[in-house]
């Protein structure tokens, strides 16, 4: 590795929640991680949070929505590390919870596939060729149980008084995205997977969720610290594959 022998970690939408709680553990593993976040003053006041308990932690300007951030990234981790090792996509926006398939608005579609799809997409992209110079790059993809085909096709899969549908197509998308760029990447060091949190008790889970944070960031920094024989290509949860 060059400039430094410590794994290098980007992890996107961090300044709370799941984010965050990633951010901690991978920096609990003596990881150097980058905590990005689109609020500068947030994603700051997270950062120190986490360095005043020790962790190496520093906040990085990232948006999907705005491509110059990635440019900035980019060039700040060249720069710095020259070389990215773990890639965690974890922003993402819900925001269609009142709507279905026959009446959600054509803009808040757009909306959320610009956020969850295409941004992260074009944002992987800028980032690859970084990845691609680490000994074991890793990519994990937030999605979600919501995205999968199998379980919203069954009418016993549980989801029938729930089915948002830009955000479940927008995650059942991603997982199409983790398919065909570990294909792509297949014959590199680099594992690409899509991970399933749970249902999690953050802004966008909810109260009601049984899950904390702790746990629901598990599956992420699995994935984000596979060994080399580990999977690629896949959607998992806790180690469990996820339905596609």
């Amino acid at each position: 590795m060059s400039k430094s022998d410590k794994k290098v970690a980007l992890v996107t939408g961090a300044n709370k929640g799941i984010g965050l709680e990633t951010v901690r553990q991978l920096a609990g593993q003596g990881i150097t991680v980058l905590l990005g976040a689109r609020d500068e003053k947030k994603g700051a006041e997270a950062a120190g949070k986490l360095k005043a308990e020790g962790l190496d932690v520093q906040f990085v300007y990232f948006d999907v929505n705005d491509r110059a951030s990635y440019d900035s990234v980019a060039k700040f981790i060249a720069d710095k590390f020259g070389r990215l090792d773990i890639l965690v996509n974890n922003a993402a926006i819900s925001n269609d919870g009142a709507y279905n398939a026959s009446n959600l608005p054509i803009n808040l579609l757009r909306q959320t596939f610009d956020t969850n799809f295409f941004g992260l997409i074009e944002s992987t992209q800028k980032l690859l060729p970084l990845i691609s110079k680490s000994e074991a790059g890793r990519i994990v993809n937030l999605s979600s149980i919501l995205g999968s085909l199998t379980i919203h096709s069954d009418p016993k899969g549980g989801f029938d008084d729930f089915k948002p549908f830009g955000y479940d197509s927008s995650k059942t998308a991603l997982n199409a995205f983790t398919v065909h760029l570990a294909h792509a990447l297949r014959d590199t060091k680099i594992k690409v997977n899509s991970a399933h949190p749970g249902w999690v008790k953050t802004d966008m889970g909810g109260e009601a969720a049984p899950l904390e944070v702790e746990e629901g960031a598990k599956t992420s920094v699995q994935l984000a610290t596979l060994p080399d024989d580990g999977p690629t290509g896949g959607h998992f949860h806790l180690g469990q594959p996820v339905p596609w």
